[in-house]
Parts: structure tokens; C-alpha cells; sequence
């Protein structure tokens, strides 16, 4: 498959949530709407939403990831990164998304600020890709190899953190963590 035939959602004002959820889904399942309603169900007496930006450009929190996956039949099982990516059970997972450190840029001038991205690591045919928003194209990472260098790069970054996407039942079983590897 070539990159060309991945789906992949590109930046759009502060909505790396819905990308990244588009993105592991590999289909526009959420816009900036349903994100919203979700908000409002989890936040529904707040005025000012905790969930996202005072501003309505997005910056969704973790909580309406989970909610939007939850509505799919997924889970999202946080990553303890005291493990080893070696003792994920790759063919449990259906896709991982990150949150990351990223650069503010304006235009072509980055500026000295850093901020929380979030971005979908998927498998699609055999070859994993990384899928950020913030990315021309995808980009193949290769296989399960490759990937678990490229989990373990993102992941030694202080502030990085990772869900596993996953089935209801995969989270429920803990099928997606290696039984023969310790916890550590």
C-alpha cells in the first residue's frame, strides 16, 4: 500500500485530538462538533469547558479521547512508561496515540514555545505509519521492530505519554501487555 492510500487528517487549527482519533481510525469518524458534544457531556454545568480551549479552537484533553473511542467499542489503556515497548503484544493493539512535546510555529517562524500534540501511530497493511496531523504525508515507520524503536524514542522524552487503542475486551483481558514479560 502506498502512503498515498493512507488516510491521513492534516492540522487544522488545534484540533490534533481529532486527527489523531481520525488517524488510528484510518476514517473521518470525529469533527469539531462531535468533539464539542462530548465536552459538554462530560463538563454539561461548566460554563468555561475543561475539557478544551476557552477559545473554541480545540485542544481537546485526554478525557474526550476516551469518551470518542468508548462510542466506538475501543478503549484506551494508558501506557505505563516504567515498562518496556517490548513487552507490548502488538497484535492486540490497534493503533497508539501519543502526546507529545511539539514546536508553536507561525507561519515558517518557530517560536521558542513548546506545546501538548497529540499523534496516531497505525498499522495498515503489514507496515506501521506515523500519522501526526502536523506531517506533509504519512510517514512508514516500517514493522513491528522499527516500531517499538519508534515507541521507545517518543517515549524517552520526559513529558511524552502513550495510549494503546485497543478492543473492549482486549482492555478488559489485559491481552495487550506479553504474559511472559514482567510488569517492568
Amino acid at each position: 500500500m502506498s502512503e498515498g492510500e493512507v488516510f491521513h487528517e492534516k492540522q487544522r487549527l488545534e484540533l490534533c485530538a481529532i486527527h489523531a482519533l481520525n488517524n488510528v481510525l484510518q476514517e473521518r469518524v470525529f469533527t469539531k462538533e462531535t468533539a464539542d458534544d462530548i465536552c459538554k457531556r462530560l463538563a454539561p454545568q461548566c460554563v468555561v469547558n475543561p475539557h478544551r480551549s476557552v477559545l473554541g479552537t480545540g485542544n481537546y484533553d485526554v478525557n474526550v479521547i476516551m469518551a470518542a473511542l468508548q462510542s466506538r467499542e475501543l478503549a484506551a489503556v494508558w501506557w505505563d512508561k516504567r515498562r518496556t515497548v517490548q513487552s507490548l503484544c502488538m497484535s492486540k493493539v490497534q493503533g497508539f496515540i501519543l502526546n507529545v512535546p511539539s514546536r508553536v510555529s507561525l507561519g515558517i517562524v518557530s517560536l521558542p514555545l513548546r506545546r501538548r500534540h497529540w499523534l496516531a501511530v497505525r498499522q495498515v497493511n503489514g507496515q506501521y505509519y506515523n500519522l501526526d496531523s502536523k506531517l506533509k504525508s504519512p510517514v512508514c515507520i516500517g514493522g513491528e521492530a522499527e516500531l517499538r524503536t519508534f515507541l521507545g524514542e517518543q517515549l524517552s522524552q520526559d513529558v511524552a505519554e502513550m495510549l494503546l487503542v485497543v478492543r473492549r475486551e482486549v482492555e478488559e483481558d489485559g491481552s495487550w501487555l506479553n504474559s511472559d514479560n514482567p510488569k517492568k
